[in-house]
């Protein structure tokens, strides 16, 4: 992993193509700017975490079993 430090302003391009721009610091917030080709798709990590957890338990009827034998007794 590389790691840089930016300044409000700076950016860092990807292969030419990818350019991400700090635009604002608040605190432990950053605010992050990218421009990218519109074939190229950008997501958050953890939408794609949470989508590739959901996936995989729908994948395995076993756990889904146990969610719901879970739920039942909670009720």
């Amino acid at each position: 992993m590389l790691v840089l430090s930016r300044k409000i302003g700076e950016a860092v391009v990807i292969q030419g193509q990818i350019e991400i721009t700090i635009l604002a610091v608040d605190g432990e917030t950053v605010k992050v700017g990218i421009s990218a080709p519109r074939d190229i798709e950008v997501l958050r990590k953890e939408l794609i975490d949470s989508v590739t957890a959901t996936n995989q338990e729908a994948a395995n009827p076993e756990i889904e079993l146990i969610h719901k034998l879970i739920e039942k007794t909670k009720s």
